[in-house]
C-alpha cells in the first residue's frame, strides 16, 4: 500500500471537545457507539481533513464544526482534524485542516499549503475527493446499487478520470460540425456557380432559335384567327335566328298568363269575401263568449242564493212547526187548567148546596130569642169573666196558633210558587235547548254549505291557479314551437310544391292502397342530425323516390301521372329492383375509426322497406372526414373498393369519382329537419287551442270571488250561531243551577210545614184541655141556660155551631187555594199567550216571505239560466255556421291554391322562355363579344388579317369602362359592333378542310390550333429574346468556379484537422473510461462470489454503448444464489447491499485509497450475510485498510481494532474515545 492511515487527530471538532487521537488504526477498524454518541462526526472529521465541501458535513457554515457552535458557545476560535498517514518508505506525513471562522487553512507535515496542493498531494497517495472513493455514508449502500445507468456513467467518469477531458471533448466535437458546416457551405455554393455557367451556356443556344420559332408563330396565329372569326360569323347567324322564334313563344305564353293571373283575382275575391265573412263569424262568437263569461258569475251567485233561500226556507219551516207544536201544548196546558178552574168552582157550588140542604135538614139551625140572645152573651160575659185567666191563656195559646197557622200558609204558598217557578225555569230551560237544537241544526247546514262552497273555491282556484300556470307553460311551449317553426322556416312555394308531392302520393295510396307504401324521406330517417348531408349526399334522387310493392303498381302511377299531367317521378318496386346483400365484415370496420355502414345509421319503418334501403344504400360507408372516407373507399381492402362519404358530403365512389359538399346539399339535407314542420304547425294548432281554453278557465275569476264572499258571509253566521249556541248553553247550565236551587228550596219546605204541623197539633191538646177547664166553668153558668134551649151544655151548642162553621170554612179554604192556585197558573199561561202567538206569527210571516224570496230566486235563476242556454246554443250555432264557413274557405284555398299553381306553371314557363331568350342574346352577345376580342387580340397583337373590305383602323376601342351609365354603355358597344359589321374577312387563306368541320368538332379543332400556337409561345417564352452579353456572363462564370473550389479547398483541410484533434481527446477519454470500466467489470463478479460465499452468484456490468460508453448508459446486475435473473429494483435489502458493496469494492480496487471508510453498510444484512461481508474484508486487510462504524456484533467482532465512542454530559453533546486492539485476541470464526 502506498500509504497506511494510523490515526485521526481532533481538537475541539464538533462532539470532540478537547485534543483527541483517534488510533491507531489496523487494518480493519471497527467504531463502535450507542446512538448520537458522535459516530458520525467521527465520519465527517474524516471527510473533513480529506477536503470535504461544508454541505457535505452536515452544518450550514464552517464555524458550526467549532464544538459547542451549535448551542451558540463555541469553547474556541479553532477546531482542526489531521491525518496521519504512514508511507511506503515508513515515513510519515501528517494532513492537517483547521477551522478559523469562516474559513479554513490547510497544513501538510505542519507546513501550510493552497487547497491546489492539499488536494493534489492527497491524490498522489489514492484519496480522490471528487470521486469520494475513500467512504460511503450510512444508507448510502442501497443508493448505489439503484443508481440509473445514466449515474453509473457520471460514478465511472469520475473514478476514471475521464471527465476531465469532457469540456475539451465537447468543444472540439462542436468545432468539427461547425467545420463540416462550412464544407458542405462551401459545396453547396460551388455548385450553384456550376449551375450559373451552364445556364449561360444554354442562353447562347436558345438565342440561336427564336428567331425562327418567332416567323413560324405569327403564320399561324393568322390561320388560328381566322378559323375563329369564320366559325364566330355562323354562330351569329344562327342565334340571331333562334332569337326571333323565342320571342315569339314568349309573347303567347304571356298571354295565357294574364288570363291565369285574371282568374286567380277573381278567386281571391271570393276568398276575401269568405274569410271576412268567417273574422265576423268569429267576432260574434267571442262577443256571445264573452257575454256568457259575464253573466256566468251572476247564475252562480243566483244559483247559491236560490241554494241558501231554500236552506233558510227549510231552517224556517222546522221552526214554525216547532213553535206551532209549543204554541198547541200551550193551548192544551191553558185548556186543561181552565177546565180544571172550572171543576173546582163547580165543586164549592156544589159543596155549599150540600152544606146547605144539610144544615136545613138536621136542623142545626136553632134559632134563639132575643131575650136568650141576651141572656147567652150575659151568660158567656160571666163565664168569661170567671174563666177570665183560661181566657188569657187560650188567647195566648190561639195567638200562637195563629202564627204558626200563617207560617204554615206561608210556607203552602211558597211552595206552590216554587212550584211554579220550577215549571217555569223547566219551560224556559226546555226552549233553550230547542234553540240550541236549531243552532246545531243550523251550524251543521251551514257547516256543510261551507265545505260545498269550500270545495267550489278549491276547483275554482285550482282551475283559476292552474290555468294561469297553464296559460304561462303553454305560452312558453307556444314561443318555443313557433321560434322553431321560424329557424325551420322554408319557402311558401317550396312548401306548395312538397304539399302537392305529397297529395300525390296520398292520390296514390288511395287509388292503390295495399301497393303503395311512401317516399323514402318519410320513411327513413337519420339516426343523429350531423348524418344528415351524408346521407342526403348517398340517396341523392332516391330521397323523394316513391316505394311500392310490385312493377304493375309502379307503371299504373306512371300511367296516372301521365292522365293527369302530372310531373315524373321515380318509384323503388320491391319486386324488381336487385340488391346486394349487406357486407357484415363492414361493420367491424375499426381503422378509420367511428366508420360506419349507412345502413346501420338509418331508421326506417315499416320493416317491409328493408330492400329499397338496402338498393338506395348499397353498402356505403360514412366516415367522420373526407381523409377518412377516401381511405375506406380506395385503402382498406387492397382488392375490392367501397362508396364512402364524410360527414360534410364529400363522396367517393368505387368507381373513381369523387364528389364534394355544396350549399345546395345542406339545404336538400334540411329536409330531415323539415319532415317534422306539419307536426309543428299541428302542435302550434293544439297549444293555441289549450291557451284559449286555459284562458278562459282563468277568467273565471269573478265567480271564485262570489264563492269567497259567500265562504265569508257562511264562516260569520256561522261564527255568530256558535257565539249564540254558547250563550245558549250557558243560559242553559244558568237555568239548571236555578232549577236546582229552587228544587232544593222546595224540598227544604216539606221538613218546616211537618214541623209546624206537629207543633200545632200538640198546641191543640193544650187548646183542648184549656177549654175543657172552661168548659167546666161554663157549665156552672150556663146550665140553666141550657135547660131552656134543649141543649146539654152550651159547648153543644158552640161547637155545633162553630165545628160547622170551621169546616165549612177549612173546605172553602181549600177550594180558594186550589182556585188560586189554578188562576196563578192560569194567569201565568195566559201572560205567555202573546208571546207564543207572535212568535208563531212571526215564523209564519218568515216562511211565507222566505217562500217568496224563494220563489223570486228560482225565477231569476231560470231566467238567467234560459238566457246562458240560449246564449250556449247561440254559440253552437255560431260554431257550426263557422265549420260551415271554414270549409267553404278551405275550399276556396284548395282553388286559389290549384290557380296559384297554374300561375306558377305558367310563370315557369314564361321565366323558362325568357330564360332561354337572354340565354340566346347573352349567347348572341358573347359570340359579338368575342368577334370584337379576337379584332382586337390581331390589332393589339399585330395580326395582319385579310380583309375584303375595311382595315384594322375601324377595329375600335371599348370605352364602356370609362363612362358609369349602363345604358350608355350598351349604346357604345352597340355602335361598336356596328362599325365592325362594315369588315369583310377574307377567308381565302384559310384551308378548306378547316371551312367544312362539324359544329361538335369545331371546338376541338380550335383548342388544337390553340395548342399549337401555345406549345411554339411557351418556347419562345423559354427562349426569350437572344441574351447578347450571354458570353461575358459565361466568362464571370468561370472565373466564380475557381474562387468557390479554393474555399472549398480551404474548408475541407479545417475540417479534417478539427476531426483529428477530436479523434484525439476522443481515444484519451475513451482509453481512460475503458481501463477503468474493464477493470471494474473484470473483478465486480470474483468480489459478488467472494462476498456472497456463493459461486453460482453472478455479477455484471453492461455498456449500452460500446463504442463511446460514456455518452450512455451503464447497467448493472446480479444474480443472487439460488434465483433467477431479475431486475436490481426486485431484490431485497440485503441482496442489494452485497450487490452494491461488490460495486463499491471493484470501484475501490481501481486505484485504491489507501483506506476505506463503510459508515452502518450493514443495515439490511443479517447476521449470515454479515458475517459473509467481514470476513470478506478480514481476508483483504493484506491490499486494503477498512474502518466500519457499526451496531452489529457479528460484525465488529471480526475486527482488529475497536473504537468506541460513547457520549459524556455536558451541554451539548461530548464524545468520548476508547480504543482496543483485538489482535492479541484468537479469532473466533
Amino acid at each position: 500500500m502506498p500509504a497506511f492511515l494510523q490515526c485521526i487527530e481532533v481538537e475541539n471538532f464538533k462532539s470532540y471537545r478537547g485534543k483527541f487521537t483517534i488510533g491507531p488504526l489496523k487494518s480493519f477498524t471497527a467504531v463502535v457507539g450507542p446512538n448520537g454518541s458522535g459516530k458520525s462526526n467521527f465520519m465527517d472529521a474524516i471527510s473533513f481533513v480529506m477536503g470535504e465541501k461544508t454541505t457535505a458535513l452536515r452544518v450550514k457554515r464552517l464555524s458550526d464544526l467549532i464544538h459547542g457552535a451549535s448551542i451558540g458557545h463555541p469553547i474556541s476560535k479553532v477546531a482542526s482534524v489531521t491525518a496521519v498517514f504512514q508511507m511506503e518508505d515508513e515515513s510519515t506525513k501528517r494532513f492537517t485542516r483547521t477551522v478559523q471562522g469562516s474559513s479554513s487553512d490547510y497544513k501538510i507535515d505542519r507546513e501550510p499549503v493552497t487547497t491546489q496542493k492539499y488536494l493534489g498531494d492527497l491524490e498522489q497517495i489514492g484519496i480522490n475527493v471528487k470521486a469520494k472513493n475513500f467512504l460511503v455514508f450510512q444508507g448510502a449502500v442501497e443508493s448505489i446499487a439503484m443508481k440509473n445507468p445514466k449515474e453509473l456513467t457520471a460514478l465511472f467518469e469520475e473514478i476514471s478520470g475521464s471527465g476531465q477531458v469532457k469540456d475539451e471533448y465537447d468543444r472540439l466535437k462542436q468545432e468539427v460540425l461547425k467545420a463540416e458546416e462550412e464544407t458542405n457551405f462551401s459545396y453547396l455554393k460551388k455548385r450553384g456557380v456550376v449551375a450559373e455557367r451552364k445556364e449561360a451556356k444554354m442562353e447562347k443556344d436558345e438565342a440561336e432559335k427564336y428567331q425562327r420559332l418567332k416567323d413560324e408563330l405569327a403564320e399561324k396565329e393568322i390561320e388560328y384567327q381566322l378559323f375563329r372569326l369564320y366559325y364566330n360569323e355562323n354562330d351569329v347567324k344562327y342565334y340571331e335566328t333562334e332569337l326571333t322564334k323565342k320571342k315569339k313563344e314568349v309573347d303567347k305564353i304571356e298571354k295565357k298568363k294574364e288570363q291565369a293571373e285574371e282568374t286567380l283575382k277573381e278567386k281571391k275575391k271570393e276568398q276575401g269575401k269568405a274569410n271576412r265573412e268567417l273574422a265576423k263569424i268569429d267576432q260574434e262568437i267571442r262577443e256571445v263568449e264573452a257575454e256568457v263569461n259575464k253573466k256566468r258569475p251572476s247564475f252562480i251567485k243566483s244559483k247559491e242564493r236560490t241554494a241558501h233561500l231554500q236552506k233558510k226556507l227549510n231552517t224556517a219551516k222546522k221552526s214554525l212547526a216547532e213553535v206551532k207544536q209549543a204554541a198547541e201544548a200551550h193551548a192544551e196546558d191553558t185548556r186543561l187548567l181552565e177546565e180544571e178552574l172550572a171543576e173546582v168552582n163547580r165543586k164549592r157550588e156544589e159543596y155549599e148546596t150540600s152544606e146547605k140542604d144539610a144544615s136545613q135538614s138536621q136542623g142545626r139551625d136553632i134559632q134563639l130569642e132575643e131575650t136568650q140572645v141576651q141572656e147567652y152573651h150575659s151568660l158567656k160575659i160571666e163565664a168569661q169573666k170567671r174563666s177570665s185567666q183560661y181566657m188569657q191563656d187560650l188567647d195566648s195559646i190561639n195567638r200562637e196558633q195563629k202564627a204558626e197557622q200563617d207560617q204554615l200558609d206561608n210556607e203552602t204558598r211558597v211552595k206552590t210558587q216554587l212550584e211554579s217557578q220550577i215549571r217555569q225555569k223547566g219551560h224556559e230551560r226546555d226552549e233553550a235547548q230547542k234553540r240550541v237544537d236549531k243552532l246545531t241544526d243550523h251550524i251543521r247546514a251551514s257547516e256543510q254549505s261551507l265545505e260545498e262552497q269550500k270545495k267550489l273555491q278549491l276547483d275554482l282556484q285550482s282551475d283559476v291557479g292552474t290555468s294561469k300556470d297553464r296559460v304561462k307553460e303553454l305560452q312558453a311551449e307556444l314561443e318555443i314551437v313557433m321560434e322553431q317553426l321560424g329557424d325551420a322556416r322554408v319557402d311558401k312555394h317550396e312548401d306548395s310544391r312538397r304539399k302537392k308531392k305529397q297529395e300525390i302520393v296520398e292520390n296514390f295510396k288511395r287509388n292503390f292502397p295495399s301497393g303503395v307504401y311512401d317516399r323514402m324521406i318519410n320513411m327513413c330517417h337519420p339516426q343523429h342530425k350531423k348524418y344528415n348531408v351524408a346521407v342526403t349526399k348517398v340517396l341523392g334522387k332516391y330521397m323523394e323516390a316513391i316505394v311500392v310493392d310490385t312493377e304493375k303498381t309502379a307503371r299504373q302511377c306512371i300511367q296516372y301521372l301521365k292522365e293527369n299531367l302530372l310531373d315524373p317521378e321515380t318509384f323503388l318496386p320491391l319486386d324488381y329492383i336487385q340488391t346486394k346483400p349487406l357486407k357484415e365484415r363492414l361493420r367491424a370496420i375499426k381503422d378509420p375509426k367511428n366508420t360506419k355502414l349507412l345502413y346501420d345509421i338509418l331508421n326506417f319503418s315499416p320493416p317491409d322497406i328493408k330492400q329499397a334501403v338496402l338498393f338506395a344504400t348499397n353498402n356505403a360507408l360514412v366516415c367522420d372526414t373526407p381523409e377518412d372516407a377516401m381511405r375506406a373507399a380506395y385503402e382498406i381492402d387492397g382488392a375490392n373498393r367501397y362508396d364512402a362519404v364524410a360527414l360534410d358530403g364529400t363522396f367517393y365512389q368505387k368507381s373513381g369519382i369523387m364528389s364534394g359538399g355544396s350549399l345546395d346539399l345542406a339545404r336538400k339535407a334540411k329536409r330531415w329537419d323539415e319532415k317534422h314542420m306539419s307536426q309543428l304547425k299541428s302542435q302550434k294548432e293544439k297549444l293555441s287551442d289549450e291557451l284559449r281554453e286555459a284562458v278562459k278557465k282563468s277568467r273565471k275569476e269573478s265567480e271564485l270571488n262570489t264563492v269567497e264572499s259567500q265562504i265569508r258571509g257562511l264562516e260569520t253566521r256561522i261564527r255568530y250561531a256558535k257565539t249564540d249556541k254558547e250563550k245558549t248553553l250557558k243560559q242553559i247550565d244558568e237555568l239548571e243551577r236555578e232549577l236546582r236551587n229552587l228544587e232544593a228550596r222546595y224540598e227544604e219546605t216539606g221538613p218546616r210545614r211537618e214541623k209546624i204541623e206537629r207543633s200545632m197539633a200538640e198546641r191543640d191538646l193544650r187548646i183542648q184541655e184549656m177549654k175543657e177547664r172552661m168548659n167546666s166553668v161554663e157549665d156552672v153558668v150556663f146550665r140553666d141556660f141550657c135547660n131552656k134551649i134543649g141543649m146539654e151544655n152550651i159547648r153543644q151548642y158552640e161547637e155545633r155551631e162553630l165545628r160547622s162553621q170551621q169546616e165549612r170554612m177549612k173546605k172553602r179554604m181549600e177550594f180558594e187555594n186550589q182556585k188560586n192556585r189554578i188562576v196563578n197558573q192560569l194567569e201565568f199561561e195566559k201572560s205567555k199567550d202573546k208571546k207564543i202567538k207572535d212568535n208563531v206569527t212571526r215564523w209564519e210571516t218568515a216562511v211565507k216571505d222566505d217562500e217568496e224570496d224563494l220563489r223570486l230566486a228560482r225565477n231569476a235563476e231560470q231566467k238567467q239560466q234560459l238566457e246562458l242556454e240560449k246564449e250556449m246554443k247561440q254559440i253552437e250555432d255560431l260554431k257550426a255556421k263557422r265549420l260551415g264557413f271554414k270549409q267553404e274557405a278551405d275550399k276556396m284555398d284548395e282553388a286559389i291554391g290549384k290557380a296559384r299553381r297554374e300561375v306558377g306553371h305558367i310563370a315557369k314557363d314564361i321565366q323558362a322562355a325568357q330564360k332561354a331568350v337572354t340565354s340566346i342574346e347573352s349567347k348572341l352577345e358573347l359570340k359579338k363579344s368575342d368577334r370584337h376580342s379576337i379584332l382586337m387580340h390581331c390589332k393589339m397583337e399585330d395580326i395582319s388579317i385579310p380583309m375584303l373590305r375595311g382595315n384594322m383602323e375601324d377595329i375600335g376601342q371599348d370605352s364602356s369602362i370609362m363612362d358609369s351609365s349602363s345604358d350608355a354603355s350598351i349604346a357604345n358597344s352597340q355602335n361598336l359592333y356596328d362599325r365592325e359589321n362594315r369588315i369583310t374577312i377574307d377567308y381565302s387563306g384559310l384551308s378548306e378542310n378547316l371551312k367544312d368541320i362539324d359544329d361538335d368538332d369545331v371546338k376541338k379543332v380550335g383548342d388544337k390550333l390553340a395548342r399549337v400556337i401555345s406549345d411554339q409561345s411557351m418556347m419562345l417564352q423559354k427562349i426569350q429574346a437572344p441574351n447578347m452579353k450571354a458570353i461575358e456572363k459565361l466568362e464571370l462564370a468561370r472565373g466564380k468556379l475557381q474562387v468557390t473550389n479554393e474555399e472549398f479547398e480551404n474548408a475541407r483541410r479545417k475540417a479534417k484537422k478539427a476531426k483529428q484533434n477530436f479523434e484525439r481527446i476522443k481515444k484519451e477519454r475513451y482509453d481512460k473510461f475503458v481501463e477503468c470500466f474493464d477493470h471494474v467489470s473484470n473483478n465486480i463478479d470474483n468480489i459478488y462470489k467472494s462476498l456472497a460465499k456463493n459461486p453460482s452468484a453472478q455479477a455484471y456490468l453492461a455498456s449500452e454503448n460500446p463504442e463511446e460508453p460514456y455518452l450512455d448508459g451503464i447497467s448493472y446486475n446480479c444474480v443472487a444464489p439460488g434465483k433467477r435473473f431479475q431486475p436490481m429494483s426486485n431484490l431485497s435489502g440485503g441482496e442489494k447491499t452485497i450487490a452494491a458493496l461488490a460495486l463499491l469494492f471493484a470501484i475501490h480496487s481501481y486505484h485504491p485509497a489507501p483506506f476505506f471508510v463503510l459508515d452502518e453498510i450493514d443495515a439490511a444484512l443479517d447476521n449470515t450475510n454479515i458475517g459473509k461481508v467481514a470476513s470478506y474484508i478480514h481476508g483483504a486487510t493484506s491490499n486494503l485498510q477498512t474502518i466500519v462504524i457499526s451496531l452489529k456484533e457479528e460484525f465488529f467482532s471480526h475486527a482488529e481494532a475497536l473504537i468506541g465512542i460513547c457520549p459524556d454530559a455536558g451541554e451539548c453533546l461530548i464524545s468520548r474515545v476508547i480504543t482496543m486492539d483485538l489482535s492479541q485476541f484468537p479469532q473466533h470464526w
